[in-house]
This record gives structure tokens, C-alpha cells and sequence, in this order.
């Protein structure tokens, strides 16, 4: 058993059910990612964990214990709010040690935690201070610190850098990192941003429609996702969809697909086991990243395809340049280093790394797998 396990959990309102036999197993010190749209069931199952909502069916252990109907103060959990809840009338001190005087812990050991987790997040020098005082990268530290003094089992971050600019969340996304490498914390965390999701994780759970899409590493998620929703959540730019005829060429199979003009062309898959789709539909999946210029192609790649294409839109974006060209009747982004040359209009002679191109069934929308 895991140090958190979700074993067969699922949660209904009246003859509704919003989340659908949700496995996960949290090992201790793992950093799980709960990432998915709005109203994918992520925050339910976070509050399912937490004692805040109660579960229909199946069982959520900590540490071998089952919690089903514990409260939540009984379940040694910290949880750190989008909003960061605390009392405007309280100090930042008084704000941190709270929960710690409602369970009795002695002044001198509430200090003592107080002082090394103030020190810990840099925010010492903040504890006279009310929460109206603060910014707000320092209220979500005071929120932090709240958890951390109880030095809880589990960790639990609601879209806790939601509230903040770009700027200081991927500051804050940089802290949290660094906390969770130094501590070694549980910690099980819910964002929409597949950013903070690739970023923080050791694991990524992928949700949709109360489902359980994907459970894997970042780079798993990445590189071999699921299916096309998987494919086109995780990455930014969103990983390429477009319907291709899986055809035969010198012994190997091909994705048949069409520029521009319709003309047709062939890229040669690296997957031997697609030559059982010869003549049928697939939809190709295929990174931004993977498409570029010839000199830029991944010179560790087996499999670099050459393809002549009219650019359509170029995007440039200080380090990179984002190429917009039409294949098989989509709009398709590639991405090109920034000091490549290209115009609107301009023939190009593209490189496809097929290595990295996922072929999906177009009736399931499931990955076929190697």
C-alpha cells in the first residue's frame, strides 16, 4: 500500500457521478500533480482527501490508515488555499501558529516551529505584520508556513499561485520546487496550468470529465501521451492533431498527409507496428518543437522526414520563432530557433523529427502503442 492511496474512489451528487473510480497511489515524499480543465474533478478529489468532502464509494488511506468519515483535523493533512484564508486580524505569527495552539502544542515548541519555518521562507522579518500589510507573494508564504509548522503527512495546494502575476508565480512555482527537494514532503497539488503541472510534479495525473486520462511523469504525459485530449492539454504550444492514411513504402509504413495545396506526402513512421493500419485513417500527433528547420533537426534523431510546405503565419517570440503552416486542412505550428529566416508566403523545406510522432486512432482517440 502507498503512503496516500486512493483505491476505487468515486463521488456522486444524488444520481450524478462526478468522479469515476479514481486509482492513485502517492508515495511518501512524491510530488502528484492533479491537473486538468475547470469542472474535471480535481479540487472535489483534493477535498475528498482532505475530509472536506465525503466519498461514495472506496477507500482513502494515509500512511495504512483508512480516513473514509475521519475529520479532517484528524488526518494530519495541511491544505493551502487559492485564496490563502488567513485571519486579517491576526499577525503573521499568530496566523502560523494558530491551528497549533487549537491542538495544544506547547508556546515553546509552537515558537521554536515558527521561527524555523519563518527562517525557512524568508518571512522573519514579517511576523508582527497583519495580512492587509502584505503582498501578494507574501500572503501565499504566510499560507505556506501555516502548513508547514504541523509538519503535517500530506500536503495538499488548491491552485495556490493562481491569484498572483506571471512573474511572481513562476517565482513562487521556483520556491515551491525548492521547498519540496529540501523537505521531502507529500505533497498533492491541483492546478489547470499544465505549466506548474511539468514543472513541480514527480508525477502528473491528468484529469477530464471525472476521469483519470493519464498517471505518469512529466515526461511520460509528454512524450507518449494517452490520447489526443492528453496530447493536446500537456504543452504549450499544444502538440499537432491532424488525420493522416497509414500506407506502405518500401517495406515501411508511411503517414500519408497533404500540403497546402493538397499535394500529397509521405513521412516514414518510426513505429514497425503501424504497418497493421496500412490503408486505414489514423490521426498523427506530432510536437511543435519537432518540426523545424534542417540545420535545427535533433542530430540524435533516426528518423528525420523532409517536407516542402508554404509557410502561412510566422510568430516570432524572442528565443524562438512559431511557424504556422496548413497540413491535412489543419493549422499547424512548428518551432523554428530564432535566428532562422522566414516570411509569410515563403516555400520551406521543413524537418520532421518522426521519431517523436504519435499516431492516435481517430475512433477512440486512444494512443496506439508501440
Amino acid at each position: 500500500m502507498s503512503f496516500l492511496d486512493i483505491a476505487n474512489v468515486t463521488k456522486s451528487y444524488g444520481a450524478v457521478e462526478v468522479l469515476h473510480r479514481v486509482d492513485i497511489g502517492v508515495e511518501q515524499g512524491e510530488f502528484l500533480v492533479l491537473v486538468g480543465p475547470s469542472g474535471c474533478g480535481k479540487s472535489t478529489l483534493l477535498n475528498m482527501i482532505a475530509g472536506l468532502e465525503g466519498i461514495s464509494s472506496g477507500d482513502i488511506s494515509i500512511k495504512g490508515r483508512v480516513v473514509n468519515g475521519v475529520h479532517p483535523s484528524k488526518r494530519n493533512i495541511a491544505m493551502v488555499f487559492q485564496s490563502y484564508a488567513l485571519y486579517p486580524n491576526m499577525t503573521v505569527g499568530q496566523n502560523m501558529t494558530f491551528g497549533l495552539e487549537m491542538h495544544g502544542v506547547p508556546k515553546a515548541e509552537r515558537e521554536k516551529a515558527l521561527a524555523d519555518v519563518a527562517k525557512l521562507l524568508q518571512i522573519d522579518n514579517l511576523l508582527d505584520r497583519k495580512p492587509g500589510q502584505l503582498s501578494g507573494g507574501q500572503r501565499q508564504r504566510v499560507a505556506m508556513g501555516r502548513a508547514l509548522v504541523r509538519n503535517p503527512d500530506v500536503f495538499l495546494f488548491d491552485e495556490p499561485l493562481s491569484n498572483l502575476d506571471a512573474k511572481l508565480r513562476v517565482d513562487m512555482r521556483t520556491e515551491i520546487k525548492k521547498l519540496h527537494q529540501k523537505l521531502k514532503t507529500t505533497i498533492v497539488y491541483v492546478t489547470h496550468d499544465q505549466i506548474e503541472a511539468m514543472t513541480l510534479s514527480t508525477r502528473i495525473a491528468v484529469m477530464y470529465q471525472g476521469y483519470i486520462q493519464q498517471l505518469g511523469t512529466p515526461q511520460e504525459i509528454y512524450d507518449t501521451p494517452a490520447n489526443v485530449f492528453v496530447a493536446t492539454f500537456m504543452g504549450s504550444p499544444a502538440m499537432n492533431i491532424m488525420p493522416a492514411t497509414v500506407v506502405m513504402q518500401d517495406g515501411a509504413p508511411h503517414a500519408r498527409i497533404t500540403d497546402v495545396n493538397g499535394g500529397a506526402c509521405l513521412l516514414r513512421f518510426s513505429q514497425a507496428n503501424l504497418a497493421d493500419w496500412q490503408g486505414r485513417e489514423i490521426l498523427l500527433g506530432i510536437r511543435p518543437e519537432t518540426i523545424t528547420d534542417q540545420d535545427g533537426a535533433d542530430r540524435k534523431s533516426t528518423n528525420i522526414q523532409h517536407l516542402t510546405n508554404t509557410i502561412g503565419v510566422t510568430e516570432p517570440a524572442g528565443s524562438d520563432t512559431f511557424v504556422t503552416m496548413t497540413l491535412s486542412g489543419r493549422d499547424i505550428v512548428a518551432r523554428m530557433r530564432a535566428d532562422v529566416t522566414v516570411a509569410p508566403g515563403q516555400t520551406f523545406d521543413f524537418a520532421i523529427d518522426m521519431d517523436k510522432a504519435v499516431a492516435f486512432d481517430p475512433k477512440t482517440e486512444e494512443r496506439i502503442a508501440p
